[in-house]
């Protein structure tokens, strides 16, 4: 019997299901996922910066907040906060988000920007913009998806998928989606992304470049998730690095860090904590 179990077994997973029926599935527990989440809280930590062309760093944020995901979007509370930015050969520390300390501070507004809009959207559970990485249902629309093989990832099974836009993106695709390609370790036995990585398959047009000046290079992301329940997975770690030039004069090569730890059950009878494998830190 036990034979014949090990026989099926092996047939199942030479035999992969078709990457619609892959995906649909990751869809389906994604929206599950997402719906599980409403019940934990968790720490934040987020580290930002912004280098300048010379490969010294201009200003430095480290941020740690509370978080607790809602029926739709989540709520967070900032508990530690400290800065520096460097004028002079020297670093000058600051305590608060978004603190500009002359007339047109770009770097500091554009690191708030990015730890608001990438890793606090208010619009999505876990803080990542949904569309950065399309594992969801409506993001999955823009995409086409293909198998690329089976391997095994920390001792499970897992597919590995690539994927890029349906369409050749454009200018106004940024905000929306359909704008990345890259590859996603789904897990063979829950349908879960494992990890999921992208990269910027919009590129800005001659014009942007020539007559602003303004380009954009190797913008991409990554982000790890990890089970934490029954259908309940988080993402763990995230971070990215890209280089932005602008007007000519400005030009930055940032990069955002984002892990997630301390998972607790709203239910105060619950004591469940979660730690971070040291690896993934």
């Amino acid at each position: 019997m036990k034979l014949l179990l090990l026989t099926f077994a092996a047939v199942a997973w030479a035999q992969p299901p078709a990457i619609d029926d892959i995906m649909r599935r990751v869809a389906l527990n994604q929206a599950k996922s997402q719906d599980l989440r409403t019940s934990y809280l968790y720490h934040q930590k987020q580290v930002l910066k912004a280098v300048r062309g010379n490969g010294k760093v201009a200003r430095e944020e480290h941020r740690e907040y509370d978080v607790a995901p809602k029926v739709r979007g989540n709520a967070s509370k900032l508990v530690s906060f400290d800065g520096k930015y460097e004028q002079h050969g020297q670093f000058i520390p600051y305590d608060k988000p978004g603190y500009q300390y002359k007339g047109t501070d770009i770097d500091g507004q554009l690191l708030d920007d990015f730890s608001k809009d990438m890793m606090r959207d208010g619009k999505s559970r876990d803080g990542i913009d949904h569309s950065l990485f399309p594992m969801t249902y409506h993001q999955q629309l823009k995409y086409n998806f293909k198998l690329v093989k089976q391997e095994t990832y920390r001792g499970r099974p897992v597919y590995r998928v690539a994927f890029e836009p349906k369409k050749k993106p454009g200018f106004d695709d940024l905000d929306n989606g359909g704008v990345w390609k890259g590859e996603a370790l789904i897990d063979a036995e829950e349908y879960q992304p494992v990890n999921v990585h992208t990269d910027l398959a919009w590129k800005a047009p001659l014009w942007l470049k020539t007559a602003l000046g303004t380009n954009f290079r190797g913008i991409g992301f990554n982000v790890t998730y990890q089970k934490f329940a029954d259908g309940l997975w988080f993402p763990v770690s995230y971070g990215g690095e890209f280089e932005i030039r602008a007007v000519f004069f400005y030009k930055r090569t940032f990069t955002i860090a984002m892990t997630n730890s301390d998972f607790r059950h709203t239910d105060v009878t619950s004591n469940v904590a979660y730690a971070l494998e040291e690896k993934d830190k």
